[in-house]
């Protein structure tokens, strides 16, 4: 049955990895993997564990205890994305991150690299790297004509996008993950990874303004640049990512995970949404006469645009490596792999390489069921940092890359020969500086 149950996970993984060139998305592979493994091992009465991270040992569950536990866990995370995905989209509801490109009011194009390079750097902090992306090359495009210009910047936001979201608890899935799982804190989180994250950044950002794609100045006229269509676009804006900020220190205050402090934080933000908006809620009719004025409500509107499909994947993938950690597989890989490598920093660094080929959530997922390291090690840390990172090696190794390579029809082999080797340039640079601050400073 073992080899039934990897060989599932291998092929569900691998249609994954294949998304576009099979063209299905990878959330159906997903659902369908982990819905096979739970059935194998419900059918063939396999015994299940729960993993203890303070003896390192297994302990014998059963499968509806040790289902139903995972799926609170998942839950908490899917739950929280999904309130962090409104919260964005009623942002641009009142497109209130037209303010941003209030920001740019340069025509040198080093200039601009940099104003950039910072901007999806701290966006991605706020809103995720992925949402950061799309906002910021949404501006680029208004920004540079020049496509083949327009493609150099693109793939330095990726970069600096995912350099920006391994340092915050709420920048990149992963990092949600581990901070929803009590792996890291978010204020240790951000002491250990902030400054490699600004190595990762700072290093491929400055070889990459020598290059002659980033000399002189842009064509296009900076004041004819649109502003907000919303009178109310810059207070969303500011009330949204403050909001979303604000999530951290409640959890911090009240101990609660994080997904209460991102409802509340919902709620608030939906409130003045309807407010500025106007719009008057009926729920006394269903024929149709009110219906009218439900479509106008951002929030109605704002949940319609959320990515469920990603949320889905994510249910998938997040349950389907919980059966691998249930049986035990993960935890009796991770003795074998430490044994193999002793060098655990080599073990964190090839994970990192290879969320650049693979999702790096399912690695994520993974290293969480087999290691048991506590709260706030430096490896929880140094994984933070390689899997946030990493991904910017390959176009298809991140959701910032795959979201901008359909956004502007990015080629894999020319961001292959052009980009790769500064994100590889970045992530090593910024993997050495978290290693010497481990050791000699923290």
């Amino acid at each position: 049955m073992e080899t039934i149950i990897i060989i599932v996970f291998l092929v569900g993984y691998l249609a994954i990895t294949l998304e576009h060139n099979l063209k299905i998305d990878k959330l159906i592979p997903a659902l369908a993997m982990m819905a096979i493994l739970w059935a194998i091992i419900a059918l063939a009465h396999m015994p299940v564990f729960e993993v203890n991270a303070e003896l390192k040992e297994l302990e014998p569950s059963h499968i509806d205890e040790i289902l139903l536990h995972h799926l609170g866990k998942t839950a908490e995370i899917l739950v929280f994305l999904l309130g962090a995905m409104t919260i964005v989209e009623i942002i641009d509801y009142f497109d209130g991150f037209a303010t941003i490109k209030g920001y740019i009011k340069t025509k040198s194009k080093k200039k601009l690299l940099w104003l950039f390079s910072i901007l999806a750097f701290i966006l991605s902090a706020i809103i995720d790297n992925l949402t950061a992306t799309i906002v910021l090359v949404t501006i680029l495009q208004k920004v540079i004509q020049d496509r083949q210009t327009r493609l150099w910047f693109a793939g330095l936001i990726i970069i600096n996008a995912n350099a920006g979201g391994a340092w915050s608890p709420i920048g990149d899935v992963t990092t949600t993950m581990l901070w929803i799982a009590d792996k890291v804190s978010a204020s240790q989180l951000v002491i250990s990874v902030l400054v490699p994250s600004i190595v990762c950044m700072v290093v491929p950002t400055f070889i990459a303004q020598n290059f002659k794609a980033f000399k002189g100045d842009i064509k296009t006229e900076i004041g004819d640049i649109e502003k907000s269509k919303s009178p109310y676009g810059s207070t969303m804006l500011y009330l949204g990512l403050g909001s979303i900020v604000f999530v951290p220190f409640f959890k911090t205050i009240t101990h609660l995970p994080p997904y209460v402090g991102m409802m509340l934080s919902l709620a608030l933000v939906a409130t003045f949404a309807e407010i500025y908006s106007n719009s008057k809620i009926s729920i006394t009719t269903v024929d149709g006469e009110s219906d009218a004025a439900s479509h106008h409500s951002p929030v109605h509107k704002s949940l319609s645009k959320i990515e469920l499909p990603s949320i889905l994947f994510f249910l998938g993938i997040l349950l389907a490596v919980a059966a691998l950690e249930s049986l035990g597989y993960l935890f009796h890989y991770a003795e074998s792999l430490n044994q193999a490598i002793p060098e655990t920093d080599i073990v964190v660094m090839l994970l990192g390489i290879g969320s650049a080929i693979i999702d790096n959530v399912p690695l994520v997922a993974a290293s969480m069921g087999m290691f048991s390291e506590p709260m706030d090690s430096p490896l929880w840390h140094f994984i933070a940092y390689s899997a946030g990172t990493g991904g910017s090696m390959l176009i298809i190794g991140s959701a910032a890359g795959v979201v901008a390579m359909g956004m502007e029809k990015i080629d894999f082999f020319w961001y292959l020969r052009k980009i790769s080797f500064l994100a590889l340039a970045g992530f090593l640079a910024g993997a050495l500086v978290f290693i010497l601050m481990r050791d000699f400073v923290l």
